[in-house]
């Protein structure tokens, strides 16, 4: 494994998804490989309608077939609403996804967050930060808990999960969940990933797409002011485990050389 972050770029969103598509499927041949089950982080916004092109098109091989039975699916981050809210990326992802799964090849374990405290975000965090311990064995145990794949986007700002350049939670080192309560985003009540246990998956995966993207990559991967964004400090923990998937507008000017798209490998 190198010692930088992968970067590919396509030049059409159906070149993406069809890649993103075999990076997925080799992440959840190497989980089933290592436990008998998958266990996925995903974040919001644009990610779950890509993730959805990418992994319901019809498989063209065995190799291609996704084990939705063997999936565990946590999210990156949520947002302190309701699970119908509108701003709710659990209701995003199940309307995105989810909902349109074929009952014949399986369902996924799906863990949203507990709403019965939503008037209190640390308690919404604490109970999350729970179910993980619940799910990746004990914190005397485990001192992290290790997804096998994070799939991420990047904020304009350079922000991912609900990780906000410049705000204290980088420097969060104990915590699982950690609660956010001054979001510059609305709303300003969330819960997210802590840095550590992003960058501790075995995998993690950036999409980005659009010109709109282009001047916060350049950022993230060419000066010296981008270094410590959110999504920056993802690169530089994670590194080589790291890979970026992103169309051609978004990366038109950045220096950062693109991986050969011979195609990604699950044991990069």
């Amino acid at each position: 494994m190198d010692g930088q972050p992968h970067l590919y770029s396509f030049p059409t969103s159906t070149e993406l998804c069809k890649l993103l598509r075999t990076y997925v499927g080799r992440c959840e041949k190497a989980g089933l490989t290592r436990h008998g089950v998958f266990k996925i982080a995903v974040s919001g916004g644009s990610l779950p309608k890509t993730l959805a092109t990418a992994l319901l098109a019809p498989s063209t091989s065995e190799d291609e077939k996704i084990h939705w039975d063997k999936w565990e699916i946590f999210f990156a981050d949520e947002r302190a609403v309701a699970l119908d809210h509108a701003d709710s990326n659990y209701c995003l992802l199940k309307s995105e996804l989810l909902d349109k799964i074929p009952a014949s090849e399986g369902v996924p374990a799906v863990h949203p967050i507990d709403t019965d405290v939503l008037n209190d975000t640390q308690e919404v965090a604490d109970r999350y930060e729970q179910l993980l311990v619940k799910s990746f064995a004990s914190r005397d145990s485990v001192k992290l808990p290790i997804f096998d794949l994070v799939l991420l986007g990047c904020g304009p700002d350079g922000h991912t999960c609900s990780l906000f350049p410049g705000h204290e939670l980088l420097r969060e080192q104990n915590a699982w969940v950690a609660p956010i309560e001054d979001s510059p985003k609305p709303p300003p009540c969330r819960i997210t990933l802590t840095l550590p246990v992003v960058v501790h998956a075995v995998h993690i995966a950036f999409v980005a797409t659009g010109a709109g993207k282009k001047d916060i990559l350049k950022e993230i991967f060419e000066l010296e002011s981008g270094r410590s964004l959110p999504c920056a400090m993802v690169n530089e923990g994670a590194k080589g485990r790291c890979s970026w998937f992103v169309d051609d507008p978004a990366v038109e000017g950045v220096a950062f050389p693109p991986t050969p798209d011979s195609g990604p490998d699950s044991d990069e």
